[in-house]
């Protein structure tokens, strides 16, 4: 039987081409729009599962209110690790970890640096910890003693040309030796330790052994024992504030308790991440990697399994379009002796075929857009051709696609009464017309939605470009490590001013864009108490800092270099004002200090106030900032005049090596830095771009076979029309004034779920915009256009035909 359904089913499919062109067009889209997201939701949620006891791992975060800031830190104090050890008997192990950023490397000897982008502290617990093999060195011992480190193996070929490098020298940032003690194999991409090259042994560390409990400085990792709730830790967490955090808080704070702690409004409170879910649910300050969202896995597959639902109600739509003409057929096989459910088999024989085809095409298709995908995406995806669970999830899914797009085709088909069949009135028998309407507007829906998706994420993208940000960021290059130039930096930004493509430059690490950041506690004069505390991020600039990127002073004045007394001055921002309760020109004069535990502490004078610029993501709330004279020579932010930049960068690039020989000379563009912020919206709103096309052509397929339904079923009406004086565009307006309806109510139901979808996505920024009418207005027009081409080619092609033709009875 089976046999024999397959060859009708293969030869209905062949006789009826351009049906079978479009069934397979339309599902082979579906399945590959499916298929790459389905592809990048694995990529995403298998992130650091091929750890050891992964399951077991959690991660300890820190929620910080203090002094009018809060943070919420994806680190701990540096002596946490260790009192959990030593508790909690749930803790099996831990292992810490102290980001360094960037480093210029060198073998000692050589004179060339190369960088390397990720650099971190690490205990020497880190590889039995997480089950990382070290290929060679002794994993026990390897990062145990002082300016030690351990190289993965890219690295030690790519600073000595070869792997068996234990025992041999770097030089880090040309100033501190460290001796080889191991070499590790590539780190997993999809984990959160991706890009680290080099591990410091943490025991060189000073800051890893202070019993520092207000500094929260180090990504803290557990292991619990086999058979321990995560969820009855939580509670005995909270006890490390009262037991550890309060009694050193009090060498400065004499007399302060727990209750005046939280009666001032701080807070600390502790939390447990698992180590699986850090890339999709972490959003903290101090990620050791950039993380994915859940929210935009959520989004994407919604996306994917809209996409198959369309194509499925494309299938079903263009099935019943073409039913008319095989409504004889289904007569003379029922008269024949063919009963329902043998027809139903056989329809859903030829839907499980389209299915098999399109999954071929959709695959095939997949594989070559998979490199564009991955370009747009930002993975390196590939399909996995040799897994055969794969294959066998992905011909199961096809056969239930095929099942459920044929199966409304099938048993409406079966419907068809002979004796009005083979009179010629197979019309007549058909029904359903509800059902298909409702497909329709189901698609257009969906397709309306993902319009207003897409042009909200556009707009808030548009928003940030064009938000006035404090600061100048075109024209502005940033040179990185730039304390390679050692005590020559000051000369080497005095002398790139001077050239004639330069406007003016500023040395600090600290920049509004990603950057080194600091903060500290400091008090008022006269009010050295932790009520009166005033968190804020310390920066350290230079006199050409304010003026190199154009931010704009309240009130006050900037740092001048004819007055010494600037070196204790500070200029602080406006979101510092309401922590310190005064106005911008009340605020000058005011000192501070953050040496409360010191009989004469040092004082810091006010002596201007910045208007707020954004310094972190346009997702947090600008918070206080100190811009404070002081040395840091991590950077030289260059602020080029309007021409050409390549001849500004070669000129500069020209100083550097004459001043800095065999140091990489490297920079960026701070609005392409800026930018990169944003990278994950940015990916997101053109994903949603091309699924939004591929929504609205699929669309487009299906009420392309309903118009084409309802034109076959209203061949005779339209005939009649004709005859008594109606014009073909009378005919064209009234045939497609019906599908404009179902439209109509599409856009009624996915401009309010579109509305309170992006509105909720929007919360994720603080600053955002709201959403415009507009929106809401093009996306209807645009369906309502799309839908008018695609019903005008049916509707004016039936009108045209002669009524001699239509009301002529075979």
């Amino acid at each position: 039987m089976l046999k024999n359904n397959l060859k009708i089913a293969w030869r209905s499919l062949k006789k009826q081409s351009f049906f079978t062109f479009l069934n397979i067009f339309g599902l082979s889209i579906g399945i590959t729009g499916a298929l790459l997201i389905a592809l990048y939701i694995v990529d995403e949620v298998g992130h650091d599962t091929m750890f050891q006891d992964s399951e077991r791992i959690f991660r300890i975060d820190t929620d910080i209110k203090f002094g009018g800031a809060e943070m919420r830190a994806a680190e701990a104090a540096a002596p946490m690790a260790a009192a959990m050890q030593n508790d909690f008997p749930q803790v099996e192990q831990t292992v810490r970890l102290r980001t360094r950023g960037t480093a210029l490397v060198r073998p000692v000897g050589e004179e060339a640096n190369a960088k390397e982008i990720s650099v971190a502290f690490a205990d020497a617990s880190f590889f039995k910890f997480f089950g990382i093999e070290v290929l060679s060195g002794d994993a026990d011992n390897a990062l145990t003693e002082p300016n030690t480190l351990v190289l993965t193996k890219a690295a030690a070929v790519k600073h000595f040309g070869r792997e068996d490098v234990l025992g041999k020298r770097l030089l880090l940032n040309n100033t501190d030796t460290y001796t080889i003690t191991g070499v590790i194999d590539y780190l997993p991409k999809k984990s959160v330790l991706k890009g680290y090259s080099v591990f410091m042994a943490m025991e060189g560390h000073p800051a890893s052994k202070e019993n520092n409990w207000g500094g929260n400085n180090f990504v803290t990792f557990i292991k619990l024992v086999p058979g321990a709730d995560i969820n009855e830790f939580q509670e005995p967490l909270q006890g490390m504030l009262d037991d550890y955090m309060l009694p050193w808080a009090q060498q400065y704070f004499p007399g302060m308790t727990g209750e005046s702690f939280a009666a001032s409004g701080n807070y600390i409170r502790y939390h447990t991440m698992p180590l699986t879910d850090i890339h999709l649910y972490s959003r903290r300050d101090q990620e050791m990697s950039a993380n994915g969202s859940i929210q935009n896995v959520y989004i994407l597959s919604f996306i994917g399994l809209f996409l198959m639902v369309l194509a499925s109600v494309n299938f079903m739509n263009l099935s019943t379009a073409y039913s008319l003409k095989r409504a004889k057929e289904i007569g003379v096989r029922k008269t024949l002796g063919s009963n329902k459910r043998e027809l139903v088999w056989q329809f859903l024989t030829e839907s499980v075929l389209i299915s098999v085809l399109s999954l071929i095409v959709g695959v095939s298709l997949s594989a070559l857009l998979l490199p564009y995908f991955n370009e747009l995406a930002g993975k390196e995806i590939t399909l996995p051709y040799g897994n055969l669970l794969f294959w066998m999830v992905l011909l199961g899914a096809t056969v239930l696609l095929g099942l459920f797009s044929g199966s409304y085709p099938a048993f409406f088909m079966s419907r068809f009464m002979p004796v009005k069949t083979l009179k010629g009135g197979g019309q007549n028998s058909v029904g359903g017309g509800a059902v298909r309407n409702a497909l329709v507007v189901f698609q257009f829906g969906i397709s309306v939605f993902l319009i207003v998706g897409t042009l909200v994420v556009f707009q808030q993208l548009n928003y940030i470009q064009g938000k006035d940000l404090g600061f100048t960021k075109d024209q502005t290059v940033i040179l990185d490590d730039t304390f390679s130039l050692g005590n020559q930096i000051t000369a080497f930004k005095e002398e790139i001013k001077d050239l004639s493509q330069v406007e003016n430059a500023t040395i600090s690490g600290f920049l509004p864009t990603p950057s080194w950041r600091s903060n500290s506690s400091y008090f008022k004069e006269g009010a050295m108490d932790q009520e009166n505390a005033i968190h804020i991020q310390t920066w350290s600039v230079d006199h050409d800092y304010i003026s190199t990127l154009d931010m704009a002073l309240i009130a006050g004045r900037d740092f001048d270099k004819t007055m010494v007394s600037d070196s204790v001055s500070v200029i602080i921002n406006e979101a510092t004002l309401p922590i310190i309760g005064v106005s911008a020109t009340e605020a000058l004069g005011m000192r501070i200090s953050e040496d409360i535990e010191l009989t004469e502490p040092q004082f810091f004078t006010v002596i201007g106030v910045v208007k707020n610029f954004h310094y972190e993501s346009l997702k947090e709330n600008i918070q206080p900032l100190g811009l404070f004279l002081d040395r840091s020579t991590g950077n030289i932010a260059v602020k080029l005049k309007a021409g050409n930049f390549s001849e500004a960068l070669a000129n500069i690039e020209s100083v550097w090596n004459r001043m800095a020989p065999g140091q990489p000379f490297n920079y960026r563009f701070m609005d392409e830095s800026f930018n990169a912020t944003y990278d994950t919206e940015q990916r997101l709103g053109k994903i949603f771009t091309v699924f939004t096309f591929l929504s609205i052509l699929i669309a487009c397929l299906g009420l392309f076979g309903l118009a084409a339904f309802n034109a076959q079923k209203r061949t005779k009406e339209i005939g009649i029309r004709k005859v008594l004086g109606a014009s073909v565009g009378q005919i064209s307006y009234r045939l497609t004034t019906d599908f404009l309806k179902m439209v109509g109510i599409a856009i009624l139901i996915a401009l309010p779920l579109g509305w309170f979808v992006m509105n909720k996505w929007l919360e994720d920024f603080s600053y955002r915009i709201e959403i415009a009418w507009w929106v809401f207005a093009l996306a209807a027009l645009l369906a309502v256009g799309v839908a008018i081409l695609t019903v005008s080619y049916q509707s004016i092609k039936a009108a045209i035909v002669n009524p001699v033709r239509s009301l002529r009875t075979e």
